[in-house]
């Protein structure tokens, strides 16, 4: 009989290539659940099967008990959670109570996406934005479950994903696919200030190898999914080779993260990607 999976936030980023490569295991059957707040349809792929709604809904609208439930259905913007403090509220704090009763419920494993801002200046960064603090206190209560009533789980860091199906404009959009964005229209490149804030890009491709070793191999326990190569922004938008345009500071735009991958390597995870080369990939492709 098949494993059923569930991923919430199944049609976003990192998601739908997290549901991409888990449906080319003939041994699963794979379901999103997605609000599409910042997923989208035309990320579905095929032999998933679509589910749309809130996961503060979860118990409505998931029918079946499955074998895993993948949570990354949340809300993920630093800067911008200071005015969409409801959302996050809802997506973040009201999802994450949902998911971990329905889970408990359904006497199935959890991994929990949780958020390297976590790790951030030394440590601080739960009180660093409204999306820290869901984060890190949403990483407490995961644990929590495991304590009180025995619930399977593992949590996982990632660590400034890039790769297709970046969100490439507007608001939400992150920052490789932008600087490509404004590159490909001859703009200029936006950095916030000072600039020197340092960033691990990993590739998308290795957080997914790293999200379903942790799924099959982690049991309670942390686990960082992360590039050991750090830059700064501004080093980045360098790379890129565009002009630069600095914009005035922001609240909760931290300057670093420890990078902390030692449990995920010891499953036998290693990046196999950099940012450097992916950077003069999109060059030769004319930033497509």
């Amino acid at each position: 009989m098949k494993k059923r999976i569930l991923v919430t936030g199944g049609a976003g980023f990192v998601g739908s290539h997290l549901c991409e490569k888990l449906a080319q295991n003939p041994e699963y059957d794979v379901y999103s659940l997605d609000n599409y707040f910042t997923g989208s349809k035309a990320n579905h792929v095929a032999h998933v099967t679509y589910i749309e709604g809130l996961t503060a809904d979860i118990d409505k609208l998931v029918t079946f008990a499955p074998d895993m439930v993948y949570h990354l259905g949340e809300y993920s913007r630093v800067e911008q959670s200071f005015d969409d403090i409801e959302k996050v509220w809802k997506f973040n704090k009201d999802g994450i109570f949902a998911v971990l009763e329905f889970v408990r419920k359904a006497g199935c494993k959890i991994l929990y996406a949780g958020s390297s801002t976590k790790f951030g200046d030394g440590g601080l960064g739960r009180s660093a934005s409204p999306y820290a603090w869901t984060k890190a206190t949403n990483t407490e209560l995961v644990m929590n479950y495991g304590a009180w009533f025995n619930v399977p789980y593992a949590i996982t860091y990632f660590y400034n994903v890039y790769g297709s199906r970046e969100i490439q404009t507007g608001k939400y959009a992150t920052l490789i696919a932008l600087f490509k964005e404004k590159m490909k229209n001859n703009e200029p490149l936006t950095i916030v200030s000072p600039g020197a804030q340092k960033r691990n890009f990993t590739h998308i491709d290795d957080i997914i190898n790293g999200l379903i070793l942790v799924g099959e191999n982690g049991y309670g326990d942390e686990f960082g999914i992360g590039s050991p190569e750090a830059y700064s922004i501004k080093e980045i938008a360098e790379m890129f080779g565009g002009k630069i345009e600095m914009l005035p500071e922001r609240k909760g735009n931290r300057m670093t993260a420890d990078v902390v991958t030692s449990k995920t390597e010891a499953l036998g995870w290693k990046p196999t990607r950099t940012i450097g080369e992916y950077i003069q990939e999109q060059r030769v492709n004319n930033w497509k």
